[in-house]
């Protein structure tokens, strides 16, 4: 009995230290400038735990959707991210589809400049059906949209598989663009354009947040100032 007591000890124990290496993150063996972004997904965030990690710069919330969906948690995360003293961002996730002027109405209804420490964010992942010329050109007129309704280029964030087949041969070399990329290999997008930010994990792990959560982080000198909003 006591050696069957001993080798459940030792594979609990085995256990446990790999389950403490799986929660060494990026952010842990690096220096470089690193954030979350969040949204309902998440559920209720322990902000005040977020607030005193060190390690965590930024945050981006998923404002809106579309037309007309509104993120249920976006109104309280970014009270209590603001209260905790983070640096805050707001993103939409765009649907090609929906006409880019009531996207804009629906983002900038919650998406309010005075609340922003950050440029908004675009979140391009789907060209819902539509041909790749037809749906580049949809997206140039809602990033035009933004940029006169905030008097500031928007960050656009999308997959590097995406933008390698939707966005190649400068199509967003006028834009700063977090690319999301899942491996522990830095993205290298296919025209080789600079990268701003890469968003390395969609499991991530952080104190004040039960489950997974996206992160990011800087890519080469790039700094937290290059995406601060320019309040007018």
């Amino acid at each position: 009995m006591s050696r069957i007591i001993i080798s459940i000890f030792c594979i609990l124990t085995t256990i446990s230290l790999k389950a403490q290496s799986y929660y060494v993150q990026c952010e842990d063996t690096c220096s470089h400038i690193h954030g979350i972004d969040i949204s309902h997904y998440q559920g209720n965030i322990f902000w005040e735990a977020i607030g005193n990690n060190a390690k965590m710069h930024y945050v981006y919330l998923k404002a809106t959707e579309g037309g007309d969906n509104i993120d249920a948690k976006y109104e309280r995360n970014i009270e209590l991210a603001h209260q905790h003293g983070l640096k805050v961002g707001s993103y939409h996730f765009y649907r090609a589809k929906t006409p880019q002027v009531i996207q804009l109405s629906n983002f900038m209804a919650q998406c309010r400049p005075g609340e922003q420490d950050l440029i908004p964010m675009i979140d391009v992942e789907t060209k819902s059906g539509l041909p790749t010329s037809e749906f580049r050109d949809s997206l140039k007129i809602f990033l035009d949209l933004v940029e006169e309704a905030y008097k500031q280029k928007p960050l656009v964030y999308t997959g590097a598989n995406f933008y390698d087949h939707n966005f190649y041969g400068g199509f967003l070399d006028d834009y700063k663009v977090m690319i999301a990329q899942y491996t522990e290999k830095e993205p290298v997008l296919q025209d080789g354009r600079d990268i701003t930010m890469w968003q390395y994990t969609g499991k991530g792990h952080i104190n004040g947040v039960n489950g997974y959560i996206d992160k990011s982080r800087f890519m080469g000198k790039h700094k937290l100032r290059e995406i601060r909003f320019r309040h007018q």
